[in-house]
């Protein structure tokens, strides 16, 4: 367990926490004040309130289905942490980036769409890491120690997505702005090299892996977390029902080949020979013709009668009788 921010107090991208620098920054006092007593991007939640605050960010970066199954979560995907495409590739790849704020769904994606949460401007801070993230209570709990991990981890995510001054400036744009908008390059770059330095062991169990297949998800679900699907894709009829046009022809035409193979079986004539006559053989059971096996059956109770008359005349006439 790390015991200091992931990141030098010189490095930090967000100075609202710090009292000189705000009010350097921001032209009055009751501008500094407000951004010191509000959580950054939340300002209906108060920094003097520790369990809302505990509250906020364990929804807003804890993924607890994620972090539950995540020993199984090499069953769908590549089971390493720098498995993340940078922007300019997921680009390439044809898939558009969706922001998203579900911590869930942050490097989830599925066909042409990737799902990305926005660095949220607290996490920015050496001072907030330091007194909400860091600072032991007098009590510290185990959810503390979860929702650190899983900052660092979401973090660290954040060095393979924007390797590039290009991705950087993907990320800026007014539609995504992934990152806040005062933070420059130079300043980023600085500051998410630090998290070349963080192991697995540093982060929660789900960001032991990076980005994660949403079907493959949905597929699953059932299994992993006891629901028909992990995120919902589908939401027309329509939609949904075409899925399964697929598997419904193929099993069809499955179908049909099993059923013309037996209709040419069926067709095909075999002939066997019993007491010397030649029967026909015909139909899928392999059994003989009703009339040809009738036919042969008398014949077999005659020659059995003439058998059996020809050994009592035998018999009867045989010498010195």
């Amino acid at each position: 367990m790390a015991s200091s921010p992931p990141f030098p107090k010189a490095q930090q991208l967000c100075t609202d926490f710090d009292r000189e620098a705000s009010v350097r920054a921001t032209s009055g006092a009751k501008e500094a004040k407000q951004s010191i007593d509000n959580l950054p991007g939340w300002p209906c939640v108060s920094l003097s309130d520790r369990a809302s605050v505990e509250e906020l960010l364990y929804r807003e970066l804890y993924a607890s289905d994620l972090e539950t199954v995540a020993p199984r979560l090499w069953i769908m995907s590549t089971q390493s942490s720098t498995n993340v495409e940078a922007l300019h590739r997921q680009r390439i790849k044809g898939r558009e980036i969706l922001v998203t704020e579900d911590p869930r769904l942050h490097l989830v994606w599925i066909h042409d769409r990737v799902f990305i949460k926005p660095i949220p401007k607290y996490l920015l801070s050496h001072h907030f890491w330091e007194h909400f993230l860091m600072r032991k209570p007098p009590v510290r709990g185990a959810r503390q120690d979860l929702i650190q991990r899983a900052a660092t981890g979401y973090l660290r995510s954040y060095r393979y997505l924007i390797q590039h001054e290009s991705d950087f400036v993907m990320a800026k744009q007014d539609h995504l702005r992934l990152v806040p908008r005062h933070v420059e390059w130079p300043e980023f770059c600085r500051f998410i090299s630090n998290f070349a330095r963080i192991e697995d062991i540093d982060v929660s169990p789900r960001y032991h892996y990076g980005e994660l297949r949403l079907s493959r998800l949905n597929f699953y679900a059932p299994f992993l977390f006891g629901k028909f699907h992990f995120q919902k894709t589908h939401w027309q009829y329509s939609d949904y029902f075409a899925r399964f046009y697929g598997p419904v022809l193929f099993a069809f035409a499955v179908a049909s080949t099993v059923l013309s193979s037996m209709q040419v079986e069926m067709a095909v004539e075999q002939t066997i020979e019993v007491d010397g006559k030649r029967i026909r053989k015909t139909g899928f059971s392999g059994q003989p013709d009703i009339k040809y096996r009738a036919v042969g059956q008398r014949d077999l109770a005659r020659m059995r009668l003439h058998r059996r008359d020809h050994d009592e005349s035998s018999r009867t006439f045989s010498p010195g009788s």
